[in-house]
């Protein structure tokens, strides 16, 4: 590599060092302000609330459970988690499905 385009690759890393900060640094600009992004809300094909949960208790510590396989938003739970290989957090909550089984668990997250 001749010095030329060492001195260029350095450059380079220095304004993508740069660019990184300015943006860092924008967005604690915007949260002092408290002008944080409003994201979309964002539509789901199933309602939790819709959706019988039991109170368990797991090795991890207490738990809702749910085999309401009989509720259209269970089904579409399900489905959800399968595209997000058997976990996902939403709302507050992260789910996950139980192998080889319709059941499903919820547990609130810890912030």
């Amino acid at each position: 590599m001749s010095e030329k385009d060492l001195a260029l690759e350095a450059l380079m890393d220095f304004f993508d060092a740069v660019e990184a900060g300015i943006a860092q640094a924008k967005q604690h600009i915007k949260e002092a302000k408290g002008l944080k992004e409003v994201e979309a809300p964002q539509k789901f094909a199933w309602d939790s609330n819709k959706i019988k949960w039991v109170q368990a208790e797991g090795t991890s510590g207490p738990y809702e459970r749910s085999e309401d396989v009989d509720s259209l938003d269970f089904k579409e739970c399900l489905k959800d988690l399968e595209q997000h290989q058997g976990k996902l957090s939403r709302d507050g909550y992260f789910y996950w499905r139980f192998a080889k089984s319709p059941i499903i668990g919820r547990k609130k997250k810890v912030k």
